[in-house]
C-alpha cells in the first residue's frame, strides 16, 4: 500500500547486502530506491514514486559509476522534489537542457565555422571552394577570434579582422566578411548566439568601412593579346609534358583551369566530339557541353590510348589530379621577349576578345561558349537550348585561328626552359 509519495522500506540494506543481490529483477533497497538487475548482469539504480495519482520510475544511473551512498542521496533529492509536487524526471530534463544550452553557448567561432563548412560543403562546387573557405578563415579570422565564444563576437572584433586588409586585399576582405556573416547567421539559427549579426554589411559595416569599389579597382586576369595566340600555341606544341597538353586543351576549349585538370574520361564522348562538364564542376552550377574541335581531339585521342587513370591529367598519384598550379608553373618557365604578362585564366578573355572583334558570332553564342549566364531570369526561363551547333562552328574557327601557320620569316618568341 502506497502512503504519501510511496510506502518506504524502513530497514535500509547495507552496501554488503546490496552487492550480494544477484537475482534478475527489481529489488527494494529502502526509501523508494531500487536496484535493477538485468539478465545480462548489469546493475542500475531506480527511484520509484507517486505523483498526481500516477506511479513513475526514474533512472538514477549505473551501479558501476554511482555508489549506494550516492544513489541514496539522489533518491533523497528526488523525494524532496516530489514532496513539493515537482516531477523529478521533468526537473532533471530541464536541468540537462540548461546545461546543454550553456555548453553550446561556449562554442568558439572556429568550432562553429568548421561545423558550418561540414554542413554546407556538399552543396559547394568543388574541393577548391572548401579550401578557400578554410584557408581565408584560418589566415584572417581565427587568429583574432577563433577561440572566442561565438556568442561574444562583436563589431569591434569583426573590424579588427577586416580593417588591415580592407584597402590592400579588398576582394579577399569582402569574401572573409561574407563568410563570417554566414557563420554567425548559422550560429544564431542553431541557438548558439543572439542579437544582430556584427558582420552584416548593409546598414552596419557600410557605415564603418568604405565601399569596396571605392578602395580597390577590380583587377582582371592578365590576358595574352589574341594576335599572339598562334605564336604561343606553336611554341607550346613543342613542349613534351602533360601540363603543356592540359594548357593546350584549356586554350582550345576556352575552359577554366579547374574544369580541365579535374576532368574525367567519363565526361568525354570522343566519337560524338563532345565534352560534358557536370553541373557540380561548373561555376554557374549548370551542365556545360563543349564541342571538341579536331585540334582538341588530336590531344585527347593519344591520351585516351595510354590512359592509366580516371583523370585526363592525373598527378603522381593516379587517384589525384595534377596540381592546379601546374599550368601556371609552365607559364613561369616561358621566356618571352617583350610580351605582356598573362595568366592561364586570361586565355578566356583572349578568346572572348577575339570572338567579339574578329567574328560575327552573337554575344549569346560567345557567352555560352564560356559557360556564362545569359540574360536575366526571364530570358533564361524561355531559353531551352545551349546553341551547341553554333558554338561548334565558333570553336572550330577558334581552333583554326590558334593553329594558323606562322608567316615565314616571323619569329616565334615563345620558348620554354628545360623541364617545363
Amino acid at each position: 500500500m502506497w502512503v504519501g509519495i510511496m510506502a518506504r522500506q524502513t530497514v535500509k540494506l547495507s552496501a554488503l547486502k546490496v552487492s550480494g543481490i544477484k537475482e534478475v529483477g527489481t529489488h527494494s533497497i529502502g526509501e523508494n530506491l531500487y536496484l535493477q538487475v538485468s539478465a545480462s548482469g548489469s546493475r542500475s539504480w531506480l527511484f520509484r514514486f507517486m505523483l498526481n495519482g500516477k506511479s513513475r520510475v526514474m533512472g538514477l544511473g549505473s551501479c558501476s559509476s554511482i555508489s549506494l551512498a550516492k544513489a541514496r542521496g539522489l533518491a533523497t533529492d528526488a523525494r524532496t522534489l516530489v514532496s513539493s509536487n515537482i516531477d523529478p524526471i521533468e526537473a532533471k530534463r530541464i536541468e540537462r537542457s540548461k546545461e546543454e544550452l550553456e555548453a553550446a553557448k561556449t562554442k568558439t567561432f572556429q568550432q562553429c565555422a568548421e561545423a558550418y563548412i561540414e554542413a554546407n560543403k556538399a552543396g559547394w562546387r568543388n574541393a577548391k571552394h572548401i579550401s578557400q573557405w578554410t584557408n581565408t578563415l584560418t589566415t584572417y579570422a581565427y587568429p583574432v577570434f577563433g577561440n572566442i565564444a561565438v556568442q561574444n563576437i562583436d563589431t569591434d572584433l569583426v573590424i579588427k579582422v577586416l580593417l588591415p586588409i580592407w584597402s590592400t586585399k579588398t576582394e579577399t576582405a569582402t569574401r572573409v566578411r561574407g563568410r563570417i556573416e554566414n557563420i554567425l547567421d548559422w550560429a544564431k539559427v542553431m541557438g548558439l548566439r543572439v542579437g544582430e549579426n556584427p558582420a552584416l554589411w548593409r546598414g552596419h559595416l557600410q557605415k564603418l568601412l568604405p565601399p569596396p569599389n571605392k578602395v580597390h579597382k577590380v583587377k582582371h586576369h592578365d590576358a595574352l593579346p589574341y594576335n599572339l595566340v598562334a605564336e604561343f600555341m606553336a611554341g607550346l606544341s613543342k613542349v613534351d609534358c602533360m601540363s603543356a597538353r592540359a594548357l593546350e586543351l584549356t586554350v582550345l576549349t576556352a575552359s577554366r583551369t579547374s574544369e580541365v585538370i579535374e576532368a574525367r574520361w567519363q565526361e568525354f564522348d570522343l566519337k560524338q566530339k563532345v565534352w560534358v562538364v557536370p553541373a557540380n564542376r561548373i561555376k554557374m552550377g549548370k551542365e556545360h557541353r563543349i564541342p571538341l574541335s579536331p585540334a582538341a581531339l588530336a590531344i585527347l585521342n593519344p591520351l585516351n590510348e595510354h590512359r592509366s587513370s580516371d583523370f585526363l591529367f592525373a598527378g603522381v598519384n593516379p587517384e589525384k589530379t595534377m596540381s592546379n598550379m601546374a599550368m601556371l608553373e609552365l607559364l613561369k618557365g616561358m621566356k618571352k621577349e617583350n610580351w605582356p604578362h598573362f595568366t592561364v585564366h586570361g586565355f578566356r578573355s583572349t578568346f572572348r576578345d577575339w570572338a567579339e572583334e574578329q567574328t560575327h558570332f552573337s554575344r549569346s553564342v560567345i557567352e555560352m561558349s564560356l559557360s556564362h549566364a545569359i540574360g536575366d531570369k526571364v530570358e533564361a526561363a524561355y531559353r531551352r537550348g545551349d546553341l551547341f551547333e553554333k558554338r561548334k562552328l565558333l570553336m572550330e574557327s577558334w581552333e583554326r585561328y590558334c593553329t594558323a601557320p606562322i608567316v615565314k620569316g616571323s619569329k616565334v618568341v615563345v620558348e620554354f626552359s628545360k623541364g617545363a
